[in-house]
């Protein structure tokens, strides 16, 4: 994670205020990140750099509204509800996550991860999008009843599969890397062709709990087994919220695979979401997006 944290001149806009921001947050990272790997530094160290990592984006999101309304920016109330979704919920999130857990090395590891993966894609595609560089990847923004129906159909699941109490994190999920995981893939298509891909990423330690749980036996690794049940409880997920939301009407599945980490980044990035969420299960991180076709 280190070496990603280096700043690359390809992350400059070619605005100096907002490129300068953004060298220094990726600087403040990567310090954080040479701190959680001390032992000698402690607690205390990383809660002092997460808050000031904190403080310093909020501020730095505040500039740059103030810079996209400056020059009229036509994305700029997507773009604001990206900046307020990482103000009021990511990371308020991710911050209960570190005092519930005492600032655990896994709690630490999901904001890092989560922080640096949000800021590297945001910087890459919305904030290029500011200077016309590219376009940016939320050329609609789905909210309203449409999410708050996928995020209670997926509450529900969760609770019901995993015996677990979930809390959305990001409901604008970019891919970030928050640990360990396992990535299934599922293909529906309905009669008259279209098509529908959800993935599912589910942190290791969530999948681990889940299957030990299933069998009344602790398991340590993933293994043959544990790869094929969770291809299960994928579907049994998928299911439950098409049924929720009205999708296992129109669609039938296609495929069910599960993929490395690399092949979904590729995917992500090179495609555009409808929905793209990430949840807090307690015990693990899981993200769900669909993709309609």
């Amino acid at each position: 994670m280190a070496k990603e944290a280096e700043w690359n001149n390809h992350f400059n806009i070619g605005v100096d205020s907002i490129d300068n921001a953004h060298r220094k947050l990726f600087s403040i990272v990567r310090r954080l990140i040479h701190l959680s790997k001390d032992e000698n530094n402690g607690q205390w160290a990383c809660a002092e750099g997460i808050k000031y990592f904190k403080t310093y984006a909020i501020e730095h999101f505040t500039d740059e509204e103030n810079y996209m309304k400056s020059i009229s920016y036509e994305g700029y109330e997507i773009h604001k509800r990206l900046h307020d979704g990482m103000r009021y919920k990511t990371l308020p999130a991710l911050e209960k996550d570190l005092l519930e857990s005492d600032y655990s090395q896994e709690s630490i590891q999901h904001f890092l991860g989560i922080c640096l993966g949000w800021l590297t894609a945001h910087i890459m595609i919305e904030d290029r999008a500011i200077t016309g560089k590219i376009s940016n990847r939320w050329k609609k923004d789905n909210t309203g009843e449409a999410m708050t129906a996928l995020e209670d159909a997926l509450t529900l699941a969760i609770r019901e599969i995993f015996r677990l109490q979930p809390e959305i994190v990001s409901e604008h999920y970019s891919g970030e890397d928050f640990g360990s995981c396992m990535i299934d893939r599922l293909t529906y298509r309905s009669k008259e062709g279209n098509h529908v891909q959800i993935f599912l990423v589910l942190e290791e330690s969530l999948v681990l709990r889940a299957v030990s749980s299933m069998l009344g036996m602790p398991l340590k690794k993933v293994d043959r087994m544990v790869e094929n049940t969770v291809r299960q409880l994928s579907l049994h997920i998928a299911d439950q919220v098409g049924e929720h939301c009205h999708l296992s009407f129109y669609y039938e599945l296609e495929s069910n695979h599960l993929m490395t980490a690399e092949q979904f980044r590729q995917i992500f990035y090179a495609q555009y979401f409808d929905y793209s969420l990430l949840f807090n299960t307690g015990t693990g991180y899981f993200a769900f997006c669909i993709k309609l076709e």
